[in-house]
């Protein structure tokens, strides 16, 4: 079955730096567009990043555009989450998604960050 694993946030100070890390386990890894959601305390989820299968087509919100990149390693089925420049308004919980077949997405529990002094 598939596993979604999501890794890396954690407390850091404005103007800081995470690199956040999701594992997908048991699936067709690199056949798959994946990407990231967070989801701010009170607030309703939104799309951060999205990658295409191979790694060369991205898609960005715009508030972290020129901040945020998103990248994937397919022979470690493991996709990425650079995080530079962050803002208190980056805080939430961040969760990474892979779609599958048949309009299928798989989610994962998701990991913590806060931006805050």
């Amino acid at each position: 079955q598939v596993q979604v694993v999501e890794s890396g946030g954690g407390l850091v100070q404005p103007g800081g730096s995470l690199r956040l890390s999701c594992r997908v386990s048991e699936y067709a890894f690199s056949v798959h567009r994946m990407g990231w959601h967070r989801q701010a305390p009170g607030k309703e989820r939104e799309l951060v990043a999205a990658i295409g299968a191979s790694g060369s087509t991205t898609t960005y919100a715009d508030s972290v555009k020129g901040r945020f990149t998103v990248s994937r390693d397919n022979a470690k089925s493991t996709g990425f989450l650079q995080m530079n420049s962050l803002k208190p308004d980056d805080t939430g919980v961040y969760y990474c998604y892979i779609e599958g077949y048949y309009d299928h997405t798989f989610w994962g529990n998701g990991t913590l960050v806060t931006v805050s002094s």
